[in-house]
């Protein structure tokens, strides 16, 4: 697995999650084929947990949302990442956002 890819799920899966925009925005940045939109996904995850955490809840939708949109391309498995389950479990924190609740507990990344 790519070291940008396996240190920003690492910064994901501890709830760093600007960090983890950071990390994968340099492997995004510089690619050109169908990954892109594969990393860029997982940078829109993070930048919605990073803005439901710090209590902008509409930032956090339209972030979340955007990136179920282009994870669907990569499903059930992109390199070596469970998107399936990812899926699932983002879509269950959104329905927590829309609702109104707390998040009960943000979702992992899944490595196969």
């Amino acid at each position: 697995m790519d070291p940008l890819l396996e240190r920003g799920i690492a910064l994901f899966n501890h709830g760093e999650y600007f960090e983890c925009h950071e990390v994968l925005e340099e492997a995004w940045t510089p690619e050109r084929g169908p990954r892109r939109l594969f990393l860029q996904s997982l940078i829109h995850m993070a930048v919605g947990f990073y803005h439901n955490e710090r209590g902008n809840p509409p930032g956090a939708l339209r972030q979340l949302r955007k990136g179920l949109r282009k994870l669907a391309a990569y499903l059930p498995v992109c390199e070596r990442v469970d998107t399936a389950r990812l899926e699932r479990e983002v879509l269950a924190v959104l329905r927590e956002i829309e609702g109104g609740t707390a998040v009960s507990s943000y979702p992992r990344i899944h490595v196969d």
